[in-house]
């Protein structure tokens, strides 16, 4: 019985200290990794590099919810999705890395992206999808691709420079698919 109350007890302290320990550990972790991201300075390349990603992204994303809800064609709807996962998927990753490299990114889409919401909002029907294929689908992927290349030759950081190498190819098989899809319509409506 003796031995039982022992055993219980020191059970009970061993949790305990096992517990405190563990909380040691947690707490002294963040700070930890504060303390690295914040030592690691990246060149202003790398972080324009980061940045731009992120805002090729997230202009992206914000475009492929408005299509997602108003495009009539199946094709345009599918682009959509496609945009949304791939280019959310992107931002998710740059995210990460610019955590870890302490950069600060753009949270929402820049000016001309928004305009250009606003402007796709007032369309509706085969309107909407042309505009939407003409500007999120062509202009923006060829404008993003040609802010990757030319960030590319700035690039010093191995992760960033993962980040641009694993973005590069999408994008060009967006355009790709963007630039297919707006000759088929062009065809289609006898141009």
């Amino acid at each position: 019985m003796q031995k039982c109350k022992t055993l219980k007890k020191l059970l009970a302290v061993s949790a305990v200290a096992a517990m405190f320990s563990t909380v040691g550990v947690h707490a002294q972790t963040p700070a930890g990794a504060a303390q690295n991201a914040s030592s690691v300075k990246i060149s202003s390349g790398d972080e324009k590099a980061l940045k731009d990603m992120a805002q090729a992204d997230i202009n992206e994303v914000a475009a492929a919810k408005i299509a997602q809800s108003k495009a009539q064609s199946s094709e345009v709807q599918a682009f959509a999705q496609q945009m949304a996962e791939d280019h959310g998927n992107a931002l998710m990753k740059v995210q990460i890395t610019a955590r870890q490299k302490g950069v600060a990114l753009p949270t929402q889409p820049d000016a001309m992206h928004m305009a250009m919401a606003a402007k796709l909002e007032k369309q509706s029907g085969s309107e909407f999808d042309k505009m939407y294929m003409e500007n999120a689908g062509t202009k923006d992927h060829k404008m993003v691709l040609s802010i990757l290349q030319s960030d590319a030759k700035k690039i010093n950081d191995p992760d960033v420079k993962a980040l641009a190498d694993a973005h590069t190819p999408v994008v060009e098989k967006h355009l790709k698919s963007a630039q297919q899809m707006s000759m088929q319509t062009d065809m289609s409506a006898g141009k």
